[in-house]
Formats: C-alpha cells, sequence, structure tokens
C-alpha cells in the first residue's frame, strides 16, 4: 500500500553498527526499539528514560527529557558522547517541539526527528492551520481565538457542530467534539477558563465537525522526499463503540482498507507534499515523520492536524508489518537520503489492543503488578509492547501509566488479528485493567 521509491538500499550512508539512544518511554518507545534491535547497524541500545519492556531489549538509562532545559540536555549530550551514540531517536512531541533535536546536533551524531521550527507544525494548531489554507491542503473550516467572550458568542451563534481544539500539546486529549451549542460553551471554558490543558489550551481553534471515518497517513520525509507508510485507523475514544472521552489512543489497525491506492496518490498529493513545500518555502528542512490525521468525508479526504512524529498506537502494528532496516531507513532521512530505501510490509493485518489502568483517561492508580505477558505472547503471532510500566527493585513489572501495554497480532483478515489481539489481552491481569474489544469495527 506504501508508495515507495526504490534505489540501491544502502549506498553513501553509513554501514557500520553504531549505538543507538531512544528518547522516550512509552509503547512507540519499545516499538522502535523492537525493530531497530533487528538491524545489523545497531550495535547497542538504550532508553532514556524506557519502560519495564525496554529493559529487554536495551539499558535504561536515568536521564530526563522533559523539560528541554540546559541541564538536561547536557545530560543527554554527556551520556551520547561517552557512549559513542550515532544514532538518537527523538520519540514524543513535547522535546520535539521544545527543540531537543536542535540543541542535540552534533559532528557525527544523526539524529531522526524534525527541528523546532518544523516540530511547530504539530505544537502550533494555529500555524498549521495557516499553512494549510496558504498551501491550499483540503481542511475544516476554522477560527482562531484567545478571547473566551468572543469564541463563546462565535460558537453560540453557529448553526452547526463544531470541534473546539486547544492550540497546543494535550497529549492527544485537546480536541473536543461537540454536538451542541452548549457543549462548545463548556468545551471553551474547560480551555480558557478552568486551563484544562494549561497554556496550551488558552488559544484555541474553533472549527467545523467533519463527518466520515478518520484515518492516519504517517510518511517519512527527508527534506525533499517522502516515503509513504501504510495507512492506519486509530480509536481515539475511551470505550467501545467509540464513547467516552477522548484518549491518546486505545488502539489501531492497519492497513486499512479504507485507504486505497488511488486514494493514497491523492492524499499524498494534495496534502503531504504540499505541506513539505509549504515549510521549505518558509525556511524549514523537515527530516523526519509527517503525520496526517484526515476524516474522509463526502467531498474528499480533509487534514484534520499534522503530528511531526510517530503515533503511538500507530507505531506498533507498522513494526510488527514491517519488512526491512528500520535504521537504514532512519538514517536515510535524517541524511537526505531517502530516494535509496525500499522497505515492504507482511501482507496481512495488524492489530493493536491498548490496556489501559482503571479510570484512565481521567485519575489512575500505579503500581499494579502485571502478569500473563508471557502467555499472551505463547502465540507467535502476538507481541506485547509496554508502555506505561516499570520493573521494582525487586525487578517484579508494575503499571506506571495510563496506556499501559499495546498487545498487538497478526492475521490474514482483521478479524482474526482482533480475536488474536484479544485473546491474548484475557490472558494478561492486572488490578484495573480495561480495553477495548472492538478495534477495527468500523470497517467490520
Amino acid at each position: 500500500m506504501a508508495k515507495k521509491t526504490k534505489g540501491n538500499a544502502g549506498a553513501g550512508l553509513p554501514s557500520d553498527p553504531m549505538n543507538v539512544l531512544i528518547l522516550g518511554a512509552g509503547g512507540r518507545e519499545h516499538a522502535l526499539g523492537w525493530k531497530l534491535k533487528q538491524s545489523k547497524r545497531c550495535k547497542k541500545l538504550f532508553f532514556a528514560p524506557g519502560n519495564g519492556g525496554t529493559a529487554a531489549l536495551g539499558t535504561n538509562v536515568d536521564l530526563k527529557i522533559e523539560p528541554v532545559d540546559t541541564k538536561n540536555v547536557d545530560a543527554i549530550d554527556y551520556f551520547c558522547r561517552h557512549n559513542d551514540i550515532g544514532l538518537i531517536v527523538i520519540g514524543p512531541e513535547d522535546p520535539l517541539c521544545h527543540g531537543l533535536a536542535d540543541r542535540l546536533a552534533a559532528p557525527g551524531r544523526h539524529i531522526f526527528g524534525p527541528t523546532a521550527d518544523g516540530a511547530r507544525l504539530e505544537g502550533d494548531k494555529a500555524y498549521a492551520k495557516d499553512l494549510m489554507k496558504g498551501a491550499l491542503i483540503p481542511t475544516a473550516d476554522s477560527k482562531t481565538f484567545t478571547n473566551f467572550e468572543m469564541a463563546k458568542t462565535y460558537v453560540e451563534a453557529r448553526e452547526t457542530p463544531v470541534v473546539v481544539k486547544a492550540t497546543g500539546l494535550a497529549k492527544g486529549k485537546g480536541a473536543i467534539v461537540c454536538s451542541t451549542n452548549e457543549e462548545a460553551v463548556e468545551a471553551l471554558e474547560r480551555c480558557m477558563v478552568h486551563k484544562e490543558f494549561g497554556e496550551e489550551g488558552t488559544t484555541v481553534l474553533v472549527e467545523e465537525r467533519l463527518v466520515g471515518q478518520e484515518v492516519s497517513i504517517l510518511a517519512l520525509v527527508d527534506g525533499r522526499n517522502l516515503f509513504l507508510l501504510d495507512p492506519s485507523q486509530d480509536h481515539k475514544q475511551a470505550h467501545e463503540g467509540d464513547t467516552g472521552p477522548n484518549t491518546g489512543g486505545m488502539g489501531v489497525y492497519c492497513p486499512t482498507p479504507l485507504i486505497t491506492e488511488e486514494l493514497l496518490t491523492q492524499i499524498q498529493t494534495e496534502v503531504l507534499v504540499p505541506a513539505v513545500d509549504a515549510m521549505r518555502r518558509d525556511g524549514i528542512d523537515f527530516k523526519g515523520v509527517l503525520y496526517a490525521g484526515l476524516m474522509l468525508t463526502a467531498g474528499g479526504p480533509k487534514t484534520l492536524e499534522f503530528n511531526t512524529r510517530f503515533g503511538d498506537p500507530e507505531t506498533q502494528p507498522l513494526m510488527m508489518r514491517l519488512k526491512g532496516d528500520l535504521m537504514h531507513a532512519m538514517l536515510a532521512t535524517a541524511t537526505g537520503k531517502l530516494d535509496e530505501v525500499d522497505l515492504s510490509w507482511d501482507q496481512g493485518v495488524c492489530c493493536c489492543v491498548v490496556m489501559a489502568s482503571g479510570g484512565y483517561p481521567g485519575d489512575y492508580e500505579k503500581g499494579k503488578p502485571i502478569t500473563g505477558i508471557e502467555d499472551a505472547e505463547s502465540d507467535p503471532d502476538v507481541t506485547v509492547f509496554h508502555a506505561g510500566t516499570k520493573l521494582t527493585r525487586e525487578n517484579a513489572l508494575v503499571t506506571d501509566g495510563g496506556r499501559v501495554l499495546g498487545v498487538c497480532a497478526l492475521g490474514d483478515t482483521l478479524k482474526e488479528a482482533q480475536t488474536k489481539a484479544n485473546t491474548a489481552c484475557d490472558k494478561i491481569k492486572f488490578e484495573g485493567a480495561q480495553f477495548r474489544r472492538d478495534i477495527g469495527f468500523r470497517v467490520m
């Protein structure tokens, strides 16, 4: 399904094995490390700070990546210099938006992830919306507000539903879908009055509520070349049937039959290429992952938002299905040689079901013992990626976050993959565990 460029798979790129540092602690970072570990180019693998699962792949190191301040950056830089790190992979959005890629740049050091000016496409939704409008990228009509009363007057006069979005980073929870004007006013109060998302929500976008199915399209970008990855469909709502509050993602499957080759070409031409070209015109040499969240409407695909890193949990099924050398692809992306990369995909489907702590996305408790992962992975088609986990001093695995595990299963069909993933989830136990059994239901 992915749009591939073909060429010499290695000319001009570093070929000697090198040490790798992955920054982050989620399921995305575990999945990326799992795939990088399979590369002959990967020598030693380090995670900062990592989680209970990454400790089995490499070495977890006690380095803070947030906030991006002088003390923390100096500590990471010192570690890289003294451990001969050749590739740094920056997973989460916050460090990217606050310039960690810029500050860690050094001769002989490859960094996978955009600089702060490129990451602004995710970190500032008002800026992203202006870029989309200027580049004629199809998107929802919207207005930006910094004043609550003006925003309130605007939504009260609307005759159609809206979505209220915090323009800053909100961990995937800052888009509030409203069905009535009263709900829209309440969403504005949450963002602008009660400051539920802190300063990141004091400026809001109010945009038309699009109708259709939402899909995720990710592409590697080396400044000029794009390499599209297989499309997926995320499930944001906490409960089955797409009900309940938004989360960082409760599950995903890949590939999605909603995206045909023809539609993927249209998205590349009308969305991704114009975005990269617009950034280049602004003097931004974007290198990393460009992730478009799209709504497939009756009038064609429209862009909901851009992210500038691998999605979580989209990364997990992508890595499960990827056939090829991820490290080679990352180095090519970082060095402007993406035209030398050729990747392929498993022909089956992967379903990823997120097991979350009780209460998530609200308040939840940590430190709950986890059992059954080994039993779940007794099926060779199942891999469990850790997100909110940690090892105690006694080497016991316990919960340490809202989204705890990403249980991934491969199958010839989506139904088969879903069944295998749900069966594996049933084998894993921790107090308060919750997960959705209907991942993929929208197309089944």
